[in-house]
């Protein structure tokens, strides 16, 4: 299939690298300044032309830009040509639908989302975590749903289908399982540095790789631990005060994951009621 990548960035020049490889042809590309030095280390020889110009050369437009940039670029690829009858118009967004695609649908395109579930801070990272990552597709009729699980499994991902409306739902999850976890890490090595811990990433990361796999053995429930957990009230009163004298700006991060702990805990049937009344009696002192 003739493969035209409309912002060719980390994800979509990764993907385009993982397609040619498994006998796809990447046909054209367009970005931003950085996007033809990337394309020429990744993709010799594909050229790098205006988005709309790019996309009328494919069969596939796999349109990878970001979030906020998506529907502006779609409606201008559709209002200059790009989208041919019968081509197809997918893009990579996790936390958006079909909808955005619909400029293209108009001018006669077939559409689908295609979103990896990994993350990805470079290219070279993004063409070795792509093969063996989830794909969720998304696709308003059973041919596009087909399209994206064969081009999920070309790259070497494992393809699930996912309802257009619960898009927004799983992206959110995916920032708690990403985003979040490497914002907790940047707390605590600051953290960390603060109560005089030398090197604090590289002592706190035997701790880090042991909680995620904990995770993946145990599942979330089994693998918590913590004072929330054990129903230590006066452990978290100590964490916050200490936090209160010298990070105060993460005092209510910490009582809001706090609660989400007791909540886990409470699920797996590890904290009672009256306990975890006290834990929320104690949270709420630093609301």
């Amino acid at each position: 299939m003739d493969v035209a990548i409309v912002g060719a960035g980390r994800v979509g020049t990764a993907l385009g690298v993982l397609l040619v490889r498994a006998g796809h042809r990447v046909v054209a590309a367009s970005g931003r300044e950085a996007t033809p030095a990337r394309v020429r280390a990744h993709l010799p020889g594909v050229p790098v032309v205006v988005a709309a110009e790019a996309a009328r050369r494919g069969e596939l437009v796999l349109v990878a830009v970001p979030d906020d940039a998506l529907p502006h670029v779609v409606a201008d690829v559709a209002s200059a040509g790009g989208f041919r009858p019968g081509a197809w118009a997918a893009h990579v967004s996790g936390a958006i639908g079909l909808g955005v695609l619909a400029p293209a649908a108009a001018a006669g395109a077939r559409v689908l989302a295609f979103h990896p579930l990994q993350t990805f801070a470079d290219v070279e990272g993004a063409i070795e975590r792509l093969p063996g990552c989830a794909v969720a597709v998304t696709a308003d009729d059973a041919e596009a749903a087909a399209l994206g699980e064969r081009l999920a499994v070309d790259v070497g991902a494992s393809p699930f289908r996912l309802d257009d409306a619960m898009r927004p739902l799983y992206h959110a999850a995916a920032v708690f399982a990403s985003n979040h976890l490497v914002a907790a890490a940047a707390a605590a090595e600051r953290l960390f540095g603060a109560a005089g811990v030398p090197d604090p990433a590289a002592a706190m990361a035997p701790l880090q790789s042991a909680t995620l796999d904990n995770v993946r053995r145990l599942g979330p429930n089994a693998a918590l631990t913590g004072p929330a957990v054990r129903g230590d009230v006066g452990t978290i009163e100590r964490n916050l005060a200490a936090l209160a004298a010298h990070a105060p700006d993460l005092v209510p991060a910490y009582v809001a994951m706090a609660a989400v702990a007791a909540d886990v805990a409470v699920a797996a049937g590890r904290l009672d009621g009256s306990v975890r009344a006290a834990l929320d009696a104690a949270l709420d002192r630093w609301r």
